[in-house]
């Protein structure tokens, strides 16, 4: 059940907010600040590389690094491929999971671990066989812990991953509603993302020089005061996303390559943090791969005793609603208007969201990447069981 009402109300809120999810997703832009010195102090101001990695590869425990290498790639542009070790284990435990280089990675090639715990003993021996094959390695993780200690042993670049202001919180891995938690809160991404921006800008990979991470955390702190909990819902994006998708099998398309990153980890937050299945892909492709959801069972009118359904003792059938995100404004090459008519010849509701005209290719993905996790939240906290 979804509790419409709770939106608009933000002592309600605020005492749903158990694990301070909000809280976390207002805070990221400075937690990018904060990351931003971390990373300064650690070092990534004074390297002096050779030239751009031959490839990139991204590893960690988190979805955040998989968002993050899919980030990367987008900003990056095709000057050097960016590739995600994805873990394999018996359990999506810390100690049951194993990461290996591929039999390419030598030393032309640089690794990047982003781990907000720095205990998983897997990540210490994938950073051992960098060291072995003289690949450079750079980790983003808590100070003092075992995986910054293997970092230094393999002679590699440790940076101090961001704290929450205020210290630790048990929303970063804990659970929310009685459904299982990100195992990092809205926040914690910019903290691992953040360092690993400025170390590719030092290499060459993509341009965020200190005045574009600085504008990346002001975009931040404007969403979160456009979505801040004191805004009603009629003003305010992530609220109206939220009350849009509840109840509703989201179907998230999107259109150039930061967008498909952000409809991608939108799709993963939602699963994830508020319990709520969603499909995710890239337009036009979208168009043959869920158009048929959108004539099948989940398509608006699917099912024809709808209408005689009990509204109080039944539960209301799942049906489709597309969610578009863009970067920009369709230009005539867009396949968008395909999308919105398609919808429309299906029935199907259709959201839309679009970053603000004239940001940087970082400012965009921040904006998306902010209000969907606004959106998640507030959807996961008026939502009950």
């Amino acid at each position: 059940m979804f509790d419409e009402s709770l939106l608009d109300d933000p002592e309600a809120l605020s005492r749903a907010d158990l694990h301070g999810l909000l809280r976390g997703a207002a805070e990221s832009g400075a937690r990018v600040r904060t990351a931003a010195r971390n990373a300064a102090e650690a070092g990534v101001g004074a390297l002096r590389p050779d030239g751009r990695p031959r490839a990139v590869l991204v590893a960690g425990p988190t979805p955040a690094a998989g968002c993050a290498a899919d980030l990367l790639t987008a900003l990056a542009g095709g000057s050097a491929p960016v590739t995600l070790i994805r873990p394999t284990g018996v359990a999506p435990a810390p100690g049951a999971l194993r990461w290996t280089l591929p039999g390419w990675t030598g030393p032309l090639d640089l690794l990047l671990v982003a781990s907000p715990d720095g205990t998983e003993p897997g990540l210490a021996i994938l950073l051992e066989q960098a060291y072995r094959r003289g690949c450079s390695v750079v980790c983003v993780t808590p100070a003092g812990t075992p995986l910054a200690d293997a970092t230094e042993q393999a002679r590699g670049l440790a940076i101090p991953l961001t704290a929450a202001p205020g210290g630790p919180r048990t929303g970063d891995t804990e659970t929310t509603g009685g459904r299982a938690a990100l195992p990092i809160g809205p926040g914690t991404l910019w903290s691992l993302l953040t360092p690993l921006l400025a170390l590719a800008d030092r290499i060459g990979l993509l341009a965020a020089d200190q005045g574009a991470i600085e504008s990346l955390a002001d975009r931040l702190d404007q969403v979160a005061e456009v979505c801040g909990p004191a805004h009603a819902t009629y003003s305010n994006p992530a609220k109206t996303l939220a009350a849009e998708l509840a109840g509703t099998l989201p179907l998230i398309w999107s259109e150039g390559d930061l967008a498909a990153a952000v409809g991608r980890h939108f799709a993963t937050v939602l699963a994830a943090l508020a319990g709520r299945p969603a499909l995710a892909a890239e337009l036009p492709e979208a168009l043959t791969a869920h158009g048929t959801l959108l004539a099948g069972d989940f398509a608006a009118g699917a099912d024809p005793e709808d209408f005689f359904r009990d509204r109080v003792e039944d539960p209301e059938a799942l049906h489709a609603r597309v969610v578009l995100l863009r970067e920009r404004e369709p230009d005539i090459t867009s396949p968008g208007p395909a999308a919105r008519e398609l919808a429309l010849q299906r029935e199907t509701p259709i959201s839309e969201l679009e970053a603000t005209e004239g940001g940087t290719p970082l400012e965009t993905a921040a904006e998306l990447l902010a209000i969907t996790d606004f959106a998640a939240v507030y959807l996961a906290l008026a939502s009950t069981p």
